[in-house]
Parts: structure tokens; sequence; C-alpha cells
């Protein structure tokens, strides 16, 4: 693992992730394996996987849960302590630091959507996702979580904000207020307009910030879940469109639902150096941004 206090650049592993149909458990264990160890293998430092990736473990409940949005919740917790530590020892054999697939989970009588994060150590810390779509609040009862963290990983701090929160400005404010310079957003969007709701809003938070966000979509053809039926994007890094970085504010990008890791070098000094002296002071100017509105005035035109 690099020292990340002394470097400055990041090797990450950006997952446009299928769903499987899984006969048992060993074969989610080898393929997450060979996941995390084709992205170390590349020299991948942080790996990020999509919201709602290990959905596909529903194909291990009985086939009457399949469809069945309620009584799959209180059934994928039996796979969670399993999950987690298979988590923990993958990050501690590649030392790497792993975001897992977020997973609803079991809390005070509710259930949220929680992204796991694993540092290289296997020591385990989590986000959960703040504000829930539709689909999640009506149809599954999944419950807004609470908190907002930053995880440290050597000289850089990252903030996760899954997918809906991606679209709104203040989850991303607080973690780089903090200071992130990277924004993690897994996502789990069933067509190609939710993928585009959920990349604005990352490349719109890359803007106000002056930092990256990496975007884990989430691939998947399953008519035999309700759950993840269907999940389409493509893996892609943005950045501020400023000096040194491109035009279009994406770093790198794969095709429309290729299944497969997006492993770039970030060069953090870009990020670092438009903050201080870009064409446009994004985050210098966040202060001066919101103190200067006013509450609006109604004016006729006649």
């Amino acid at each position: 693992m690099t020292n990340l206090s002394a470097a400055s650049t990041l090797t990450v592993a950006v997952a446009a992730y299928p769903i499987s149909f899984l006969k048992a458990w060993a074969e989610f264990e080898v393929k997450l394996s060979e996941w995390v160890g084709r992205a170390a293998g590349l020299g991948a430092e942080l790996l990020v996987f999509p919201e709602y990736a290990p959905l596909e473990l529903i194909s291990l409940l009985p086939p009457t849960l399949h469809h069945d949005m309620l009584g799959m919740r209180p059934a994928l917790q039996e796979f969670l302590p399993a999950y987690l530590e298979l988590h923990a020892e993958l990050a501690r054999k590649y030392g790497v630091c792993i975001v897992a697939g977020s997973y609803p989970v079991a809390h005070q009588g509710e259930f949220v959507n929680r992204a796991y994060v694993f540092g290289p150590s296997g020591q385990m810390q989590y986000q959960d996702k703040l504000l829930m779509t539709r689909f999640e609040d009506e149809e599954w009862r999944i419950s807004s979580g609470s908190g907002v963290k930053v995880f440290e990983l050597g000289g850089l701090r990252f903030g996760v904000a899954i997918c809906y929160d991606s679209e709104f400005p203040h989850l991303a404010r607080a973690q780089a207020e903090v200071g992130a310079e990277l924004l993690v957003v897994p996502s789990f969007t069933g067509a190609g307009a939710g993928f585009t709701r959920v990349r604005v809003g990352s490349m719109a938070r890359a803007l106000e910030n002056q930092c990256y966000a990496l975007h884990a979509p989430l691939i998947a053809d399953a008519p035999w879940t309700y759950a993840v039926e269907d999940a389409v994007g493509k893996a892609s890094i943005y950045a501020p469109a400023d000096h040194g970085l491109p035009e279009s504010g994406i770093v790198a990008e794969l095709g429309w639902n290729e299944e497969n890791w997006l492993v770039q070098t970030l060069d953090l000094e870009l990020i670092r150096n438009v903050r201080k002296d870009g064409h446009v002071l994004n985050w210098r100017d966040r202060v001066a941004g919101q103190e200067r509105v006013t509450a609006a005035e109604v004016v006729g035109l006649v």
C-alpha cells in the first residue's frame, strides 16, 4: 500500500459490477475474491463497488422471497457477518481500501442502506445513505440513515455519497469542509435517465467542491428478482474542468454497461492546485456564494 501521506497520486478502481444468480455462498466468495484480486493486481489502492451490489445474494434465499421486497430484508441479514468478514479479509490480504457494495442493514428496528468501508488493515467503518429514492421509501421501506463521515487513508480524505445522495449539495459540502478531496458515488439506477441524474449530480459536486468523483454503477439483467431487475450505467471518474484536467469534466469512463474495473491513477496535486489557482475558485467562493443569496423577491414585468 502506498504511503499516501507522502504521495501525490492515488490509483483507484471503480467497478461496473454485474449481478449474478448464485447457487451457493462459495460462488460469491470466489467472484468477489477474483474482482478484488484483479483490481489489486492492476495497482489499485482504493476499490469502489456499486450500491446494492450484494443483492445478488437474494438468489441464495428461498424463491418465494426473490420478489418479496419486505420479506427479503430480514432474510438477507443471515449473510451480513460473512459478507463483512470476507471484505475485511480481502482488504488485509491485498493491503487495499475497499468501499463495499451497500447493503440493506437492520438498524434500530428499521433497515438502512449502508456502505461499509474497509481499510488496508481490515478496519471497518460505514456511511449510511441519507436520502431515499421513491422505490426505496415507498416499496422497499428502507429508512434514511444518519451521520456524515469522511474516511482518512494516509494523507487522503474521501467521502461516500450513495447514489441519490449525490444529487444534493449538502452532504458532499460537509465532507469537503473537513478535507475530502475525493467523493465516492456507488449507484444503482434502473434506466439511463437515472444514471444521468447521478452522473450530473456527481459532476456538479466535483465542480462545487473542486474534487474528484468516482461513479460506480451496478449492472443487472435479473428478471428473477424485482429488487435489482434492471441496472445500467458505466463506471466513470469526474473532475472540475480546469487547469490540467479534462475540458469535459470526465477523467475516464468505460463503455455503456461494460462489466469491468475502471482503473486510473489520479493526480491529487491537480485538484489541490485548482483549489488554489484555478480559472475559477468555486471552493474559495463557496461561502460568498451562499451568503450573497437573499430571499428571492417576486417582481412583475407588466
